[in-house]
């Protein structure tokens, strides 16, 4: 009995191709893996389409509640964006991809993992680093990285081998998508000079016709997690889900971002997250509420380890056991709702509350009542500027030597 391999299938061209491919090049029997992360594709169909293709066996499930609660919202709890734009959305599905394979690699004592990335972007470090880590033992292979079939070649592979392949006219774009964003790459935004086309999205209303009212949700949330929509109770997948729906149709979640790659290159890319973009804005200004300013800054910083953790593909590292320790933490007061005005392509937080909140309207105000002591002040800012007086005096001004900076001419 020939060994068997565990596929990673979409039912696109190049899986489809890969399931005889894999089985003639390497002699395994492949079983194919589909999950459904909220790509929007009947992966019931894919199934069959793997069975017809050649597969040994096809493996179909839903994944996405798994999805949000264990890699989206931990990522949106700490505030992660790579780059400071793009959600990460592909980058956290690729390593739950990648630990469902394996957990049926273990199922079905399965030899060798297979994905179809390419060898120039970063889904292959991402699958192929949590492989490594879960599974050392496991072969990897990549056909994509091994052959060279350009898409006809492909298409005249399928014939000769009486795979069923839709029709479909090629895509000028490299698209992939999920419950929390779509990726789009490739054809006219390989040029970063020139403006993505409108046929390049697909989740989002040109913002020039969009509604010309503005619309305002509210939304709840529990330690950093959002729990809510305007007033009721959800559960993570159909609150993405509606909330891609409602931004969307405002023009909210588009992301032209020049992205530094970790394969070491710089590529255009193109995102649709109106849920993502939403959420993310909501929590940050949640957190000015709850946090402390020294808990705000440090968590900043963390946000930042945290999107090139995930964005690099090191999701199954103790580093990140150790960040998201800080973060379940520095989240534990996020408690709240945050109201949200969408209005021509942007979401704009015009109201936060919360039960735990570090904005007291008795120390702000200016009217009377106020319980803040004017007359401490003087007191705080003499000792606050102490050492900054003392060197000025002691170093800064003798001798005409401290302020000679260019612009700034300070007493002779």
């Amino acid at each position: 009995m020939a060994e068997k391999i565990i596929l990673a299938y979409s039912g696109g061209l190049d899986t489809s191709v890969m399931v005889p491919w894999i089985k003639e090049k390497y002699g395994y029997d492949v079983i194919t893996y589909t999950c459904d992360l909220g790509q929007g594709d009947d992966i019931k169909k894919i199934r069959e389409k793997a069975l017809k293709t050649g597969a040994v066996e096809a493996i179909a499930e839903d994944a996405r509640n798994l999805f949000v609660d264990h890699f989206v919202f931990p990522a949106l709890m700490a505030g992660a964006l790579y780059e400071g734009k793009y959600p990460l959305a592909t980058a956290l599905g690729r390593p739950l991809i990648a630990k469902l394979m394996v957990d049926v690699a273990r199922q079905h004592k399965a030899k060798a993992v297979a994905h179809g990335c390419t060898g120039k972007g970063n889904d292959q470090v991402r699958f192929d680093v949590t492989f490594q880590t879960l599974a050392p033992d496991l072969k990897i292979v990549a056909p994509v990285r091994e052959w060279s079939m350009t898409r006809p070649q492909s298409i005249e592979y399928c014939r000769q081998h009486n795979i069923p392949v839709e029709a479909k006219p090629e895509s000028p774009y490299s698209i992939d998508q999920n419950l929390f964003g779509r990726s789009v790459e490739a054809g006219l935004l390989e040029d970063p000079w020139d403006e993505p086309p409108e046929e390049a999205y697909a989740w989002t209303t040109d913002p020039r016709k969009s509604p010309n009212e503005p619309e305002y949700i509210e939304i709840e949330w529990e330690h950093g997690v959002p729990i809510g929509l305007n007033g009721q109770k959800m559960d993570g997948v159909p609150l993405i889900e509606k909330l891609n729906i409602i931004a969307g149709k405002h023009g909210i979640g588009r992301i032209d971002h020049v992205e530094n790659r970790l394969v070491g290159i710089k590529s255009r890319e193109v995102y649709e997250a109106p849920g993502a973009v939403v959420l993310h804005e909501a929590h940050r200004e949640l957190e000015t509420l709850c946090l402390s300013k020294q808990a705000v800054r440090f968590r900043t910083l963390v946000s930042q380890e945290y999107a090139d953790l995930i964005y690099n593909g090191l999701w199954f590292s103790g580093f990140h056991q150790d960040l998201f320790a800080f973060v379940a933490s520095n989240q534990r007061f996020v408690d709240g709702v945050t109201r949200v005005k969408l209005f021509k392509g942007k979401a704009t937080v015009t109201g936060r509350k919360s039960e735990h909140s570090l904005y007291s309207k008795k120390l702000a105000t200016y009217d009377e009542g106020s319980d803040y002591d004017q007359a401490a002040a003087q007191g705080f800012i003499k000792i606050h500027g102490l050492g900054q007086t003392t060197q000025a005096k002691q170093q800064l001004l003798k001798g005409g030597r401290g302020f000679d900076l260019p612009g700034l001419a300070g007493p002779k």
